[in-house]
């Protein structure tokens, strides 16, 4: 029942989300306003997104009231962690292009395991980065052939 609660929200999000796609995709008017015929779809899915992350919020607010472990996912090194893993992501996506799939994996990787393990593991944070990055680029451009950057 509380996967239920919680994937309605999410189920509203993912509608506005795609709703919101499709209206930037709707053709423009030849007469008046070209923009015309956007805003109010647009509108409808903005207002779907905002009441669905709010929605989302109250499910999570009543499920805590019931359940701690989401208030310890919240707590201590976790919130550290996503938002260091984000900014790796997107620092990840920015070198991608320019350096290549090869390096930019292992600096990411590297990056990331010594975020996540410590400075203390230096050896198998390397030693992963540097596996995983070349096991990955011999698997798809050499065994799949498929061609990366």
């Amino acid at each position: 029942m509380k996967a239920f609660k919680i994937g309605m929200p999410v189920f509203l999000i993912i509608v506005s989300i795609v709703c919101f796609i499709g209206a930037i995709r709707l053709p423009k008017a030849n007469l008046g306003d070209p923009y015309g015929p956007l805003y109010f779809p647009i509108g409808i899915s903005v207002l779907l997104f905002i009441f669905g992350i709010v929605y989302f919020f109250q499910e999570i607010k009543r499920i805590n009231k019931s359940n701690n472990k989401i208030t310890e996912l919240f707590t201590g090194r976790t919130p550290k962690l996503i938002g260091v893993t984000i900014i790796l992501g997107i620092g990840y996506t920015l070198i991608f292009e320019s350096l290549g799939f090869l390096i930019a994996s292992i600096l990411f990787l590297g990056a990331l395991l010594f975020v996540v393990n410590g400075i203390k593991n230096w050896k198998t944070n390397i030693i992963v980065a540097l596996a995983f990055s070349f096991i990955s680029w011999y698997a798809f451009s050499e065994l799949l052939g498929v061609s990366l950057p």
